[in-house]
C-alpha cells in the first residue's frame, strides 16, 4: 500500500515541474518577509526572479545551525507569531534550543508526511502504534502521534522510559508498530527477554527507528529480539522532524518526501554536488513550509542519494542510511551534544579547568557519556567528601545544560593531552 501515490509515484519530469514551482514561490516568500534571507541574497547579486527552478538551486545561499542560533527565538520565521500554531526546538551548542515554528498548515505537512512513512514500513489504519519517543519541544513523540493519528492507526502514547511500564502497555494493548530510538528498542528486547516474557507471542510486527545512528548489525539484533522488521525514519527538528524520509519494505535506502523537501548531496569541502551513489553532506530546502522555511539547510550528515524507481513502485529519490557526519555533534540517546557545551558549563565552574576529554560508549543497548574533568591540584588534596560534593557540583550542571545524563570522572591537572592543534575532545568507541 502506498498512502500518497500521485506523490510518491510521481514521474521525474513532473516532480521536477512541481518542485520548480514550489521553490519559486518560497524564494520569493523569503526573499520579501526574512531580511536574513534577502540580505544574503543581495550580497550575491540574486532576486527572486532569477531563480527559475531547482537547476538554479546551487545560487541559493545555505543555512547553517548558526543562523539559527543567531536568529534565536523566531529571526528566520516568514509569517507573524500569530500564525505559529506550535513550537518545537532542538538543542545547540550554547544550552539554548534552536526554536522552529510550525503553522496549522505546517503541522498538517508533518502529519502527512509521516503517515506516509509509516504506510511505507506496511504499518495501515489497523495496527495499534505504540510511541515510544519522548513527547514535548523534542519532534519524536508528536511527530509520531500526529501521522500515526492521520493513518488512523491506534496510537498509544507511551513517551520515552518507564520500561517496566512499556512492558505492560506492550501486552495489555497489544501493541503492533513500535517507534522509538533504535537503542530503547534494544534495551526493551531485553527487558522482556529478563521479565520472561517471550515477544514472539506478541503482536508487535513493526519497529520504526530514527534520532540517533544505528547499525545493520543493531537492527538485525532488534529483529531478533523483538521478533519484527525494523525500519529507519530520519529528520531534522530545524526542517520539521521524523518522517522527511523512511525505509520502505524493500529496505533498499530512505525515500525522502521530495514534493516537500529539495534534497542534495553535496561535498563537504567544496559544496558542490556529487553524484548519485556517492557519500556526500545532505542539504534540504523547504518547499511548502510556512512559518520558517529555510534555504538549502546543512545537515551536517553524511549519505547519498538514488534516483532510480525502487522495487516497492515508489519513484521519490532515496536516500542511504546516514553514515556519520560532517562536523562534531554527537547524537547520545536522541539528543544533540556538542562538545563546546560542555566547554561553556565548564568554564562557569571555578574548580574546573578548561580541559576535558568526552568519552562515548555504549554498554549494552545503551549510549554512555562519560566526560573527564581536570580539576585545580589543590583540590585533589580535599576530603573526599568534599571532592564528592564537587563532582555532584558539575555533574548537576552538565546534566542540565546538555538534557542527557552524563558520567561524571574528575582527573588531575595535566591529565589530559593536550594538543598544539585542534585539541581532540571526543572519543565515541561506540561501533556506528
Amino acid at each position: 500500500m502506498i498512502w500518497n501515490e500521485p506523490r510518491e509515484c510521481m514521474g521525474r519530469d513532473e516532480m521536477h515541474h512541481l518542485q520548480s514551482c514550489r521553490l519559486q514561490s518560497v524564494v520569493k516568500k523569503v526573499y520579501h518577509n526574512v531580511p536574513f534571507y534577502r540580505t544574503k541574497m543581495q550580497a550575491l547579486g540574486l532576486e527572486p526572479d532569477d531563480i527559475k527552478g531547482v537547476e538554479d538551486i546551487a545560487k541559493l545561499p545555505f543555512t547553517t545551525k548558526q543562523d539559527l542560533r543567531d536568529s534565536y527565538p523566531f529571526g528566520l520565521a516568514a509569517t507573524p507569531a500569530s500564525e505559529f500554531v506550535r513550537v518545537h526546538a532542538s538543542s545547540g551548542t550554547t544550552g539554548k534550543p534552536t526554536a522552529v515554528p510550525h503553522s496549522r498548515k505546517d503541522l498538517e505537512m508533518f502529519a502527512e508526511c509521516v503517515a506516509r512513512a509509516l504506510c511505507c514500513t506496511g504499518a495501515t489504519k489497523n495496527d495499534v502504534i505504540q510511541v515510544s519517543y519522548g513527547y514535548g519541544l523534542f519532534t519524536g513523540g508528536l511527530g509520531l502521534h500526529d501521522g500515526a493519528t492521520k493513518l488512523g492507526a491506534t496510537v498509544i502514547p507511551a513517551s520515552g522510559g518507564n520500561t517496566r511500564n512499556q512492558l505492560t502497555l506492550l501486552q495489555d494493548f497489544g501493541s503492533t508498530v513500535l517507534a522509538c530510538t533504535p537503542s530503547y528498542a534494544l534495551f526493551l528486547s531485553e527487558a522482556l527477554a529478563e521479565a520472561g516474557i517471550d515477544s514472539a507471542k506478541l503482536p508487535l510486527r513493526i519497529g520504526v527507528f530514527g534520532a540517533e545512528p544505528w547499525t545493520a548489525e543493531m537492527r538485525e539484533k532488534i529483529e531478533t529480539g523483538l521478533q519484527i522488521k525494523a525500519y529507519d525514519i530520519y529528520g531534522l527538528s530545524e526542517v520539521m522532524g521524523p518522517g522527511m524520509s523512511d525505509s520502505c519494505e524493500a529496505r533498499n535506502g530512505l525515500h525522502i518526501a521530495e514534493d516537500h523537501f529539495y534534497p542534495e548531496a553535496l561535498d563537504p569541502d567544496t559544496l558542490t554536488a556529487v553524484p548519485d551513489g556517492v557519500v556526500g553532506e545532505l542539504v534540504f530546502t523547504h518547499l511548502t513550509k510556512e512559518a520558517m522555511p529555510l534555504l538549502r539547510y546543512r545537515t551536517r550528515d553524511l549519505s547519498s542519494l538514488h534516483h532510480e524507481a525502487c522495487a516497492c513502485g515508489r519513484t521519490n529519490v532515496r536516500m542511504d542510511r546516514v553514515k556519520g557526519r560532517s562536523d562534531d555533534m554527537l547524537i547520545i540517546r536522541g539528543v544533540n551534544v556538542f562538545p563546546s557545551q560542555v566547554e561553556s558549563v565548564l568554564l562557569e565552574i571555578p574548580e574546573a579547568k578548561p580541559h576535558y576529554m568526552i568519552i562515548v560508549d555504549r554498554e549494552g543497548t545503551l549510549d554512555t557519556l562519560e566526560i573527564q574533568v581536570e580539576i585545580g591540584e589543590r583540590y585533589f588534596s580535599d576530603e573526599m567528601a568534599q571532592l564528592s560534593t564537587l563532582k555532584n557540583k558539575i555533574k548537576h550542571a552538565l546534566d542540565n545544560a546538555l538534557r542527557v545524563s552524563v558520567i561524571v570522572s574528575l582527573v588531575e591537572h595535566k591529565t589530559i593531552q593536550r594538543s598544539e592543534g585542534k585539541a581532540k575532545r571526543v572519543i565515541d568507541r561506540r561501533k556506528l
